[in-house]
């Protein structure tokens, strides 16, 4: 097989496409075309290309291979603009995946070796911007953990007004077809958990991680429960506690900026719930958990825990991701039945596991959709290279739950009051929306 050029490249672009050409010649078919920074350009070999990779400067392919963390030095070329994606963003992570997979033995090694050390070396130009976590402390500590939180969730509410759904939900949607929108669906997911939840009026609400408040905003205004919503990023509490006043419900619903370990109401909660929060915890960290949340909830009570998973058999990653790095420091993602082991060690019972995974797929493309629609206006709030981290991220993750490495789960676990659950014998309750 020959390369096929648009025109003809120099020397150091002809070198530079040989290889990736070697590199990707049992990728079949090649939906996506490759330009150099001389404008040589290897076309596709489908008719209408998923996406085009742009290669900036003659370095930048010796510079990332040499490396050994792929995952973040990938990342990194991407958000400092070594090189660019024209199209369809999620379609280069079958790549990506196919070449971390190439078998290479020794000779093989030894050959590329040789071919890759007579391409140009150049550094990475940062083009300034969000910069890599920076936090302290030990593990998982309450301090740390509020670096951790803040450097994510406080980098603008503006930034994620501009993509997430009117009530600012950050967490996945619930889809009753893959072409419904994100408004609809993000309601639909309010309604459905605090259905779940069998939430009665009157009763008190503990959201772990609330986030924008847009779901005890929801139960009080929809169920004629009291809320109770914490959050550690105070921009969000702020924006939360606007939004309620707003809606004139003050008097039964507000966001405190605390740490669940923090809690110690000796009232206790009818229910609690947490979503989207369960990654930041920690396994280290799963008993304390859910003990505490054993403490906060009145006996004949249920709590709902909503949060991502890998799965099992693939091994934890080895040393620092992008996502580690630029994303969510300190996030860990543990197997369902990890989670489940210390639910029931804290000494809840579990009533119901149900996977969303197609629904986190629909919900961070439509995400990844919206922010490339207002690119322009995320770069005035908050510049190129953090638009670029949440693009690649929201893609990578996408993909990560179309093709199964990620899960996630709502758990339904129920706190018995002496062998009674005060549940229905059916879930028939769950499936009637709301008006």
């Amino acid at each position: 097989m020959t390369t096929s050029f648009t025109h003809t490249p120099d020397k150091t672009a002809k070198q530079t496409m040989n290889f990736l050409q070697a590199m990707l010649k049992d990728y079949h078919p090649r939906d996506f075309s490759i330009r150099l920074w001389d404008g040589s350009e290897w076309p596709a070999e489908t008719v209408r290309p998923r996406f085009t990779l742009i290669l900036k400067h003659e370095g930048m392919l010796r510079r990332m291979l040499r490396r050994t963390d792929t995952d973040l030095s990938l990342g990194e070329a991407y958000i400092y603009d070594d090189f660019d994606i024209e199209g369809d963003i999620q379609a280069i992570f079958p790549v990506a995946r196919y070449l971390a997979g190439l078998d290479w033995g020794l000779t093989k090694k030894v050959q590329w070796g040789w071919k890759l050390l007579r391409l140009p070396n150049a550094q990475s130009q940062k083009n300034g911007g969000r910069g890599g976590a920076q936090i302290s402390g030990s593990p998982h500590s309450i301090e740390r953990d509020r670096q951790a939180v803040t450097y994510h969730y406080d980098v603008s509410n503006d930034f994620y007004a501009l993509w997430l759904d009117r009530r600012m939900v950050y967490s996945c949607a619930y889809f009753a077809s893959p072409d419904e929108g994100l408004e609809a669906a993000q309601q639909r997911k309010l309604d459905y958990i605090c259905r779940k939840l069998r939430l009665q009026p009157g009763e008190r609400l503990l959201d772990i991680g609330c986030g924008w408040g847009g779901l005890v905003i929801y139960a009080v205004k929809h169920f004629g429960v009291e809320a109770l919503g914490i959050t550690l990023s105070q921009p969000q509490a702020d924006l939360a506690n606007q939004r309620i006043r707003s809606a004139g419900l003050a008097d039964r619903c507000r966001v405190e900026v605390a740490d669940y370990r923090e809690m110690d109401e000796e009232d206790g909660f009818d229910k609690l719930v947490s979503v989207g929060m369960f990654e930041h915890v920690g396994e280290a960290l799963l008993s304390v958990y859910f003990q505490r949340a054993w403490q906060l909830l009145r006996p004949g009570g249920v709590f709902l825990n909503h949060g991502i998973a890998r799965c099992a058999t693939d091994p934890p990653p080895k040393g620092p991701t992008f996502s580690d790095r630029y994303v969510f420091p300190d996030g860990e993602l543990v197997p369902i039945h990890v989670t489940l082991r210390h639910a029931e060690e804290a000494g809840f019972e579990v009533r119901d596991v149900e996977s969303l995974r197609e629904h986190y797929a629909l919900t961070l493309q439509q995400w990844v959709q919206r922010l490339q629609a207002r690119h322009e206006e995320a770069l005035q709030i908050v510049g190129e290279t953090t638009y670029r981290i949440w693009r690649l991220y929201m893609s990578g993750s996408a993909y990560g739950f179309w093709q199964g490495s990620l899960n996630v789960y709502q758990t339904l676990l129920a706190k018995p009051d002496h062998g009674d659950s005060g549940l229905p014998l059916t879930r028939d309750d769950w499936y009637c929306m709301s008006e």
